[in-house]
């Protein structure tokens, strides 16, 4: 892969640490607005009179602006210039959370929720090509990326327990209190983030707007279906039909790129070594820690009986561990390489939920939940910082953006979709009986769904971790290339470790 000369000689000076210091800054945001909001359902309930559908949409309609512009987001960050996609998408996200504390209706607070889910969806993705256009693979890059994911993760954990005690003061502090936490990390951004990219922007003649719309819609329609199939039934017709229109534009969206001169999404990019292994690695970690959490909550809150705060402050050991790792994962996968690392993770998760499943109507946190707690802290430690930076890894500078939103949306799919089945496995195991027993049966079927997952996830990666010692074809994306003869392009042959670093 090439780099230009200003990526290839920067390292972490100064400068280079206040532009990560701001990008993480803007995903920790990120991170708390998913997990805190959680905590101020049940005062929102009671101060605006939400019903238990609008509640829902509280937390998914973040889900749905973030999951389904992703890959947009991704994209526009390449042809419109990185800085200004984040400085504006920030700008925004500010707006949101403003108006949303200070909204007295369910409508417009949801409808905000879905413009901040949107913003994100452009200032992650943007986000983390700045980082992989600005150094160079190897070292420098390692450490600036398991920094930046750590801080990510951190924000998730941390999210809630701020959200606890944020709810505690007042419901309308967790939403007013990004606002003016994003104008800060905003004036940063304005001051430290490069105006030179280091790559040519694509010109306006280079926007495939059919491709756009196309794959837009048909993610906005698979998160909405995923997310409402719990309440509406997974054989419902509308489920069905949702599934059924979401696969329909996918595939009219492949036709448009196979057939566009400047395609959206450049179909040879999947030929890029660790790609799809590394999107199918985010979609099953992100969906076994919020179904995994989901689960908790469920046995702590309703089998325990722990108030909020006491829950939030019982997860926490894991935010913690991630926080911490975040120098020791980059020097791990410097060591043994990304590969191994995701597996490493996965290993974590499932003895961690094997662990989980000695669970009673009393048992004890110190010796059932906690163990569970810091090992799914190590796992997702671990693989966070590990497949983000796998899925970037060898991808041209022109694409940054776009492989990192296809790996950001993984993530986002994964936990919509893995959070939906748990739900969905819960709710008919009659997790809402008026008996221990019926609940924590629940809970046990719940987990079972998510060591299933995390055991699918961890057999691919084995798989894909044999295979990447072999040579690998990797595809050169050309500036202009002819589409008929894009995916029978010949492949340059590379090693595995010049493909990704040392294993």
């Amino acid at each position: 892969m090439s780099h230009s000369g200003s990526a290839t000689e920067m390292t972490l000076d100064r400068r280079a640490w206040g532009t990560l210091i701001v990008l993480c800054g803007a995903l920790f945001l990120d991170g708390l607005d998913v997990s805190m909001v959680g905590m101020t359902l049940p005062s929102l309930e009671t101060h605006l009179h939400l019903s238990i559908s609008s509640l829902q949409w509280i937390v998914s309609g973040y889900t749905l602006g973030y999951g389904g512009l992703l890959l947009l987001g991704g994209r526009a960050a390449d042809l419109l210039g990185r800085r200004r996609v984040f400085l504006v998408a920030l700008a925004v996200f500010a707006v949101a959370s403003l108006l949303g504390g200070l909204s007295n209706s369910a409508g417009l607070l949801i409808a905000m929720r879905f413009v901040k889910g949107a913003a994100a969806a452009f200032t992650a993705p943007a986000g983390l090509s700045i980082i992989t256009t600005s150094f160079a693979e190897g070292p420098a890059r390692t450490k600036a990326m398991t920094v930046y994911t750590a801080t990510g993760a951190s924000g998730f954990s941390l999210g809630l327990v701020l959200g606890g005690l944020l709810t505690s003061v007042g419901w309308r502090w967790t939403f007013l209190m990004p606002a003016p936490v994003a104008l800060v990390v905003l004036a940063g951004a304005i001051i430290l983030v490069p105006r030179h990219e280091g790559i040519r922007r694509m010109s306006r003649s280079h926007y495939d707007l059919p491709g756009a719309a196309t794959v837009t819609t048909a993610m906005l329609s698979l998160v909405y279906t995923v997310v409402e199939a719990p309440q509406r039934g997974w054989a419902s017709s509308v489920t069905i039909a949702g599934f059924a229109l979401s696969a329909a534009l996918f595939a009219i969206f492949v036709r448009l790129e196979l057939r566009s001169a400047h395609p959206l999404v450049r179909l040879g990019i999947f030929r890029t070594p660790g790609l799809a292994g590394s999107n199918l690695a985010a979609f099953a970690t992100f969906g076994c820690y919020v179904g995994f959490q989901f689960v908790a909550t469920i046995y702590l809150q309703e089998v325990l009986g722990w108030s909020p705060l006491r829950l939030a402050l019982g997860l926490l050991p894991a935010g913690i561990i991630v926080s911490l790792a975040a120098q020791r994962t980059g020097r791990l996968i410097d060591r043994i390489g990304t590969r191994p690392t995701i597996v490493l993770s996965f290993v974590a998760f499932l003895v961690g939920y094997a662990l989980f499943l000695r669970i009673g109507p009393h048992a004890s946190y110190v010796s059932v939940v906690l163990p569970t707690v810091l090992l799914l802290g190590v796992g997702f430690g671990l693989g966070f910082p590990a497949i983000n930076i796998a899925a970037t890894t060898g991808v041209a500078d022109e694409e940054q953006g776009l492989a990192s939103g296809m790996v950001q949306t993984s993530f986002q799919v994964g936990g919509a979709l893995v959070l939906a089945l748990v739900t969905a496995v819960v709710s008919s195991s009659g997790h809402a009986a008026g008996s221990s027993a019926p609940r924590v049966g629940a809970v046990v079927h719940g987990i079972t769904v998510v060591t299933g997952v995390a055991a699918l996830a961890l057999a691919g990666s084995l798989v894909a971790l044999r295979a990447h010692r072999r040579p690998i074809a990797v595809d050169v994306p050309a500036e202009d290339h002819d589409v008929e003869d894009e995916l029978a392009r010949p492949p340059v042959l590379v090693s595995a470790t010049e493909a990704s670093g040392p294993q």
